[in-house]
This record gives C-alpha cells, sequence and structure tokens, in this order.
C-alpha cells in the first residue's frame, strides 16, 4: 500500500492506540494535517491555543492515564514552543511522543523561513530524538520512538519530519515483532546477592523509613508497596510526585517529606536507620543538605534508571530494576516485624504537627488557601484528581488534598512549571474522561497559559478552574519575607478580573472571597458540564509552612507556631 509520509505518521499513531493528540498547525508540518482529514474519526485533534500547551496537554495525559501522550507542531517557533513542556516531562519522567514539522531536506541548514535545528535544541530535554530523512525509515522510527518513551524510565521524544519527507510515497509495511535497540536494554530483576542484602538490612533495622516516589505508581507497585509497609511495620513517607502511590490515609503513611513536607517525615527520616527508597531520586528538595542527609540511615535504593542510584545519596544496596518485579522477588522472603517503639514516636511528631495546623486558627475576615483546598478536597470526597501549577498552592494541595489512589495529582515536580496545571488539567480529562478533574492554579503561573480557556470551551472540556488569588507570586514573596527582609521586588501583580474574563470565554464562573462561600462555589462548579472558573480570593501575605530553607539541614524546618504561641 503506498502511502505519504503524513499518511504513515497517522497510520503509526493508529497502530500505537492512540484516539488523541494535540497540537497546532502551520506550513512546515500542514501535509501531516491534511492527512489528519482521513483518520478524524478515529483520533480526535484538540486545537491548543500555543504550543507549550499542546506539550502540557500531552503530558498531562500521560500522566493520568500512564499511556503515551501526543502533540504536534510545526518547524522554528512551534517547535520551540514545545521545548518547556518536554523539559517538563523530562525531569518527571513522562512518556510524551512529539511530532514536528521541518523544512524540506535541501532547505536544511540555509536559515530557511521557520527553520530551527529542533533536535539539537531538544537533545538535552529528551529521552531521544530524530530527524527523519528518508520516507521508508518512518514507520520504523515512529515505532521505535513510542517504544522508547514508555519503557525503562519513561520519558519524551521527539520526531522531526522533514516537510517533503511528509510528502514522499513509499510502500507502508508496519515493522512487526518486538523493537530492539544496541545498548539500550532497560533492568527489570535484582540479583540473589541484592535481594538477600536487602532482606539482611530490612531484618536488622528498628527505626526504618520506605521513602515511596513516583516510580511506584509508573511501574504498578502499587499494591506490593502497601505489603511491604504492612508486613514489616514500615511507615511510609511520600514524595510528591509519590502522592497516590499509597492510600493518604492509611496508618502505616506519614505524609510528604521535604523542603515543605511534614515534619514528622522529615524528623523521621533524620532519626532512621534505614531508609528503603523506592522509585525516587533523592531530589535537592527531598534531602535539604546532603551533608548531614539520615547521617545514621543504612540506604536501600531501588529505580528503575541505573544512572540514579548512587548519583545524590550512596546507598548501602542499590538495585537497578523494575520496581513491581524487585519487589515481587523481595515480598515472599520477607518476615514480618513490628516496630512499635518507632511508631509511638512518630505519632508524637504527627501529633505535635496536628496542632500547629493553620486549620486551628481563628480567621475572622480571612480567606486561607488551606482552608480552600481542605473544602474542596472534602466536597470533592477526597476522590478528584487535582492538577497543579508550581508555588504556595502547590505545596498547600500537597499537604491538605490527602489522595487516596494512584495518579490523582498530577503536578510538575522537577522543573516545577508555572502554567502547566491548567493546560495538563485538559490533557488529564481527555485521558479520564469520567473522572472529576480541578485545575488547581496560582493567580501567576494561570495567566501564562490562559488562552487555552479557548480550547477549553471549543472541545466542551469539563475541567474545573480553581485560581487561587492573592495578587503576588507566592511563593517568591514567601522567600522574599524570610530572607530578603520583604523587599517585594517583581512578586506584587495586577490581575485581570478573573471572572469577567472567563465571561469573555462564556465559562460559567464564581468569585469566593469568605469561606462560607466555598461550598456554593464547588458545587455550583460541580453542576456544569462544561468547563468553569472559581476565584479564590485570599490573604495576601500567607506562608507555607514547615519550610527547610534552601541548602539547610532536613531537621532544620522553619515551623508555624502552635495558637497561643508566639511567632
Amino acid at each position: 500500500m503506498q502511502l505519504s509520509g503524513a499518511e504513515i505518521i497517522m497510520e503509526c499513531l493508529l497502530r500505537e492506540s492512540v484516539d488523541v493528540m494535540f497540537g497546532y498547525p502551520g506550513g512546515a508540518i500542514l501535509p501531516t494535517y491534511d492527512a489528519m482529514t482521513l483518520y478524524n474519526d478515529r483520533i480526535h485533534h484538540v486545537l491548543v491555543r500555543h504550543e507549550q500547551g499542546a506539550s502540557h496537554m500531552a503530558d498531562g495525559y500521560a500522566r493520568a492515564t500512564g499511556d503515551v501522550g501526543v502533540c504536534i507542531a510545526t518547524s522554528g517557533p512551534g517547535a520551540t514552543n514545545l521545548v518547556t513542556g518536554l523539559a517538563t516531562a523530562m525531569m518527571d519522567s513522562s512518556p510524551i511522543v512529539a511530532i514536528t514539522g521541518q523544512v524540506p531536506i535541501p532547505a536544511i541548514g540555509s536559515d530557511a523561513f521557520q527553520e530551527t535545528d529542533v533536535t539539537g535544541v531538544t537533545l538535552p530535554v529528551t529521552k531521544h530524538n530524530y530527524l527523519v530523512t528518508d520516507v521508508n525509515e518512518l514507520a520504523y522510527i515512529m515505532k521505535e520512538a513510542f517504544h522508547i518513551a514508555r519503557t525503562g524510565r519513561p520519558g519524551p521524544v521527539l520526531v522531526d519530519v522533514p516537510k517533503d519527507v511528509q510528502i514522499a510515497k513509499t510502500e507502508f509495511i508496519y515493522p512487526e515483532g518486538d523493537i530492539v535497540l544496541p545498548g539500550y536494554s532497560p533492568p527489570s530483576t535484582a540479583s540473589q546477592h541484592q535481594i538477600d542484602g536487602a532482606l539482611q538490612l530490612i531484618s536488622e533495622a528498628e527505626r526504618p523509613v520506605i521513602l515511596a516516589g513516583h516510580g511506584i505508581m509508573m511501574s504498578g507497585a502499587t499494591q506490593e508497596l502497601q505489603e511491604l509497609a504492612e508486613r514489616a511495620q514500615i511507615p511510609v513517607a511520600l514524595t510528591l510526585l509519590g502522592k497516590g502511590s499509597m492510600p493518604e490515609n492509611h496508618p502505616m503513611v506519614i505524609g510528604m517529606m521535604g523542603m515543605h513536607g511534614e515534619a514528622s517525615s522529615n524528623l523521621a527520616i533524620q532519626e532512621a536507620d534505614l531508609l528503603i527508597a523506592l522509585g525516587m531520586r533523592f531530589d535537592d528538595r527531598v534531602t535539604g543538605n546532603l551533608k548531614t542527609y539520615a547521617q545514621n540511615a543504612r540506604k536501600i535504593h531501588i529505580d528503575i534508571d541505573p544512572s540514579e542510584i548512587h548519583k545524590n545519596v550512596r546507598a548501602d544496596v542499590g538495585i537497578a530494576g523494575d520496581l513491581k518485579i524487585v519487589l515481587n522477588q523481595l515480598l515472599p522472603k520477607l518476615a514480618r516485624k513490628s516496630h512499635p517503639q518507632w511508631m509511638n514516636r512518630i505519632r508524637d511528631w504527627l501529633e505535635d504537627s496536628s496542632e500547629r495546623d493553620i486549620l486551628n486558627y481563628e480567621t475572622p475576615g480571612r480567606l486561607l488557601t488551606a482552608q480552600v483546598i481542605n473544602d474542596l478536597w472534602s466536597l470533592t470526597g477526597g476522590d478528584a484528581i487535582t492538577v497543579t501549577d508550581v508555588g504556595q498552592h502547590q505545596m498547600l494541595e500537597a499537604q491538605y488534598y490527602p489522595h487516596q489512589r494512584p495518579s490523582t495529582l498530577i503536578t510538575s515536580g522537577g522543573l516545577g512549571t508555572m502554567g502547566f496545571g491548567f493546560p495538563a488539567a485538559i490533557g488529564a480529562k481527555f485521558g479520564k474522561p469520567d473522572e472529576e478533574v480541578w485545575a488547581i492554579v496560582g493567580d501567576g503561573g494561570f495567566q501564562m497559559t490562559m488562552c487555552e480557556m479557548a480550547t477549553a470551551v471549543q472541545e466542551n472540556s469539563n475541567v474545573n478552574i480553581a485560581i487561587i488569588n492573592n495578587n503576588f507570586l507566592g511563593m517568591v514573596r514567601q522567600w522574599q519575607e524570610l530572607f530578603y527582609e520583604k523587599r517585594y521586588q517583581a512578586t506584587p501583580m495586577f490581575n485581570p478580573d478573573f471572572c469577567r474574563l472567563a465571561d469573555a470565554f462564556s465559562i460559567p464562573n464564581r468569585c469566593v472571597r469568605q469561606r462560607e462561600e466555598i461550598e456554593e462555589a464547588v458545587n455550583f462548579a460541580r453542576g456544569i458540564d462544561g468547563p468553569t472558573l472559581i476565584e479564590f480570593v485570599v490573604e495576601k501575605e500567607e506562608m507555607v509552612y514547615p519550610m527547610v530553607p534552601a541548602g539547610a539541614d532536613l531537621h532544620d524546618m522553619k515551623r508555624r507556631p502552635k495558637p497561643g504561641e508566639a511567632e
């Protein structure tokens, strides 16, 4: 069957079970957009308003479903506008395939109109990328791209296709069989020596802590994590992206760790004699000062990426392997154990944190972000998919919206991308159309990608937008207050009237200024089939506690005083 390169792209997407793609057309990708007309009944194209939105939507789709998300753009600025989204996906190991048009092969290197060396530009922020120069190789490259994106440690892959390759025709034969790449063989199992070493460390530990990361959900090892925690009675501290890997109301879960994590988790890590790190990479926001991090703890580190083992923290037992497979090797040989004294100590820390909770404070006439998030959690039954931007609201969501199911918190962890939340929520909704989806965004981040309101309306995407409006770049302002003597340079914000802006897009909306108004507004949004927007006007100079200052010891936290105590 003779097909053009553009038609081959679409046929390959069908064979990879792609049913939605996010993109924006342009001259160099136009042949593929023309080929889409033959596939509109099988692959839905979502017209974004900015290519960055396309990459974030593909990312949100991937994180919500576990499948590969697909975005598409033209050459030059279209392709470079994908870069932030690709970098976001790369840092958080999210599987994306980005397809970009390129100028015709004879024009490459001539500074042609809308030409950019996008494979050169994206080399540091993709797992792999391709410049296709032969239409006969296109089908195999497409299959290979999806294979690389979804296997091992997932990540973004870019396929750059010159316009003349899209137009050229060849006999289409979809490559059968498994992809075999020299030098690319993701590890799966642990050696018996490694398993025996891990079992010995666990049996000897009196103060163990499990560090549960994003890799648990990516490997499908949530059941194994819970079995490990329950059988050996080991408390579980969560990374930001690990939230949902174990129900947060489980008695062994002690909260999120790190810069704005629970004091109970941070103190437990610092006093532990064994850390079992599962699918996490010891990011600086998790460890604080590496020189003083868990000094008395031996470490077991299991991760799919061999380069993460010993990279930041030296492991006593380091295992590069698929987490689900390795845990299933470990669990049948794991003896039951309990640590009552250790758990009692942790409960004391949890009780102390509870006494410091901002929800214990009387705040007449003031609306706090924690109150908004807590009430949203209550009104949604804690069962919604929440997608956040980056900043104070992100950390407060992590603290006040406990997640009971995997992949129900979608957020930019590694790169910390403002503007991620709203478009990623649209992508998540396409991936999980029957789930309730809330985009919890700051007034700063939302304005970076708020043009996607038009996309949400055009697609009638049932995404509820919760804007936390404090007229500040809140987290930067917090640092200025604590470390720069309140010199609020470039953090106060003039904002539009978000509700009138929603009116311009015909999006139903509410503005909330008092806590008593939250319930009606949330229920109003939940009752509408289509996008909604609620603006929550909150206290301007809130603080997120606990806080570990950058580079400080993990246990050296700035904490909120208990009610009645002086600041």
